[in-house]
């Protein structure tokens, strides 16, 4: 378990890329995607690699998972597309990272840099290329984005009454300087990404406060899986739909959970309706692999 002392009654963990921030699309569209596509050698497919990559990571119910599971993800729907397989173009399934993640709970580049030098694996060594391309890429390309609406304003609301943390699959240097520059990180008591284990990990420390004191507020289903295993409440910020879910947030869901009255079926509401937002099936066809 993460080490923080409580100082308020209430717990708050705040995922950032798509939640507080408006960064996944850019993110993932100009760094991300486009990595993929160099360092898995699928220029002979691109169309398809950027559509089954945005789908995973942006549109569907993987939406916000860590890169590696990601990543895997997209290769493994990339496979099984029939326009794909009609190409000819060869799509690489690295089974040793496969393994790497089975086994590693702490899915940074800290711990497959060392993997690396452990074994000197040529698919681990190639994974962590691309993970650090991605990474250069974010560092050149996303800057000036401001939080959404509300989101300053709803920190502010909370900072005296709640401990604030960013509970993220992000890299703790990327949030950090995300945080920073808009002047948010004076908010937080601690900022956590995927170096330091998982969102499960992190909202585990919902154990040290009252029943019904802790809440997560994220963007996608993996967040609200993390607060449910920890016997968190779950505020959803709606992918597409994040302005008006930041107000409805500060304007009525943040004094709900302050007072108590967040469970049941007011939550149930929010959950039904993102519920709605983010498919399972993709829109196209896929066949065995």
């Amino acid at each position: 378990m993460i080490d923080l002392t409580p100082k308020h009654d209430f717990l708050v963990g705040i995922d950032s890329d798509g939640c507080a921030f408006d960064t996944m699309e850019l993110k993932h569209k100009e760094c991300f995607i486009p990595n993929i596509i160099y360092y898995f050698n699928l220029q002979g497919v691109s169309k398809y690699a950027r559509e089954v990559a945005e789908f995973v990571n942006l549109y569907s119910k993987s939406r916000g998972i860590n890169r590696f599971p990601a990543l895997i993800e997209t290769l493994q729907r990339l496979r099984r597309r029939p326009e794909v397989k009609a190409r000819g173009v060869p799509i690489p399934l690295p089974e040793s990272l496969m393994q790497w993640m089975s086994r590693e709970k702490k899915l940074g580049n800290p711990a497959l840099e060392k993997a690396v030098a452990e074994s000197g694996n040529a698919e681990l060594a190639r994974a962590l290329e691309w993970s650090k391309a991605v990474n250069r890429s974010v560092e050149w390309m996303v800057h000036g984005v401001p939080p959404f609406p509300c989101v300053r304003e709803s920190l502010q609301a909370l900072a005296d009454k709640a401990d604030i943390l960013v509970v993220s699959a992000t890299p703790e240097e990327a949030l950090r300087r995300e945080w920073q520059e808009h002047g948010l990180d004076v908010y937080v008591r601690a900022i956590l990404g995927q170096e330091s284990g998982t969102k499960k990990d992190f909202l585990a420390l919902a154990a040290k406060y009252p029943s019904g004191h802790a809440l997560m507020v994220g963007d996608a289903p993996g967040d609200h899986q993390a607060a449910v295993a920890n016997h968190a409440l779950f505020f959803p910020i709606n992918p597409g739909d994040e302005e008006a879910s930041w107000r409805r947030f500060l304007e009525e869901g943040l004094q709900r959970f302050l007072q108590g009255n967040f469970a049941g079926e007011y939550q149930q509401a929010l959950l039904a309706e993102f519920d709605r937002r983010l498919p399972a099936q993709a829109p196209w066809v896929e066949e065995s692999a």
